[in-house]
């Protein structure tokens, strides 16, 4: 764990709070000795009460602000491992290495507070109407978020394992699928999402006729997974307005002291305090602990 990495999370602003409860669950794995941040999609998905699809979601939002880049890893056999994420903050800039209030960089700009910044909801644009993210960085420099596209190799590998989702006695144009599949990522529905469409599209027809189930190559050309995909973004909003009201009512427990904020964990605590919900003296006051 990197305490400045988790100071730094804490003080970006901007972000939507599950957003940020993945930021800060990011920045508790990060090694301040090593740089490395690798937990396992599903292990940072429990960490932050979520599942994987809405995981996926609020780490795109993160890599769109620039605050995070996911870099995908083999497992050695030539197959896919667990993402090692890089936090884009610079941890040399520690409260000593300035004045508090900030200081003057070497080009002589006046810089930020060294822990935390501003991001908005829209690419690219922080609050004070500045392009880019400010976080460790002098206000004045103008700072595009880096999202590296990926690989000819790594969307070939991921057309493929979305294939192999399909009902296997309805494959036909193996070559044209994958051709959909890429240029549809390209089009930039992640691949995740699709491959849960391709999923639910597998789960739905398991009961129909070979007859009734369309075949591959037919699927992908008239975007059957569209109807799919739609319903997923519908359900992830769901399922985050659902986490707010959530918050919202442990908020009310913490301020009223309720008997009922002992079945509050700590992490949920520390997404309270993330998202300015409730203050450090009111958890305190409800007898727990950040």
């Amino acid at each position: 764990m990197s305490g400045m990495a988790l100071i730094w999370a804490a003080n970006v602003k901007g972000l939507k709070p599950a957003a940020k409860i993945v930021l800060i669950q990011l920045a508790d794995f990060h090694n301040k000795e090593t740089g490395q941040c690798n937990p396992s999609a599903q292990r940072l998905a429990d960490e932050c009460e979520m599942g994987r699809a809405t995981l996926f979601r609020h780490m795109t939002t993160l890599e769109q602000c620039g605050l995070v880049t996911r870099h995908a890893r083999g497992d050695g056999d030539g197959g896919r491992g667990s993402n090692q994420y890089e936090l884009h903050l610079d941890i040399s800039l520690g409260p000593s290495s300035h004045p508090k209030g900030g200081g003057r960089g070497p080009n002589g700009v006046e810089s930020q507070n060294e822990t935390g910044g501003n991001v908005s909801k829209k690419r690219g644009k922080s609050l004070n109407g500045e392009t880019g993210v400010v976080s460790n960085r002098d206000r004045n420099l103008t700072i595009e978020p880096v999202k590296e596209p990926p690989s000819r190799e790594r969307e070939a590998v991921e057309a493929e394992m979305i294939l192999k989702a399909y009902p296997p006695d309805r494959l036909r144009g193996k070559a044209v699928c994958l051709a959909q599949i890429e240029g549809t990522m390209k089009e930039g529905i992640r691949p995740e999402d699709l491959l849960q469409a391709v999923q639910a599209y597998a789960t739905d027809s398991a009961g129909f006729t070979r007859s009734k189930v369309c075949f591959s190559d037919n699927w992908f050309q008239s975007r059957r997974w569209q109807a799919y995909v739609e319903k997923q973004a519908a359900d992830r909003e769901k399922t985050a307005t659902l986490q707010a009201d959530h918050h919202a009512r442990l908020a009310c427990w913490i301020s009223d002291r309720s008997p009922m904020c002992k079945h509050i964990t700590g992490t949920q605590v520390t997404a309270l305090l993330a998202s300015k919900m409730v203050t450090q003296a009111q958890i305190q006051a409800a007898g727990l602990r950040s």
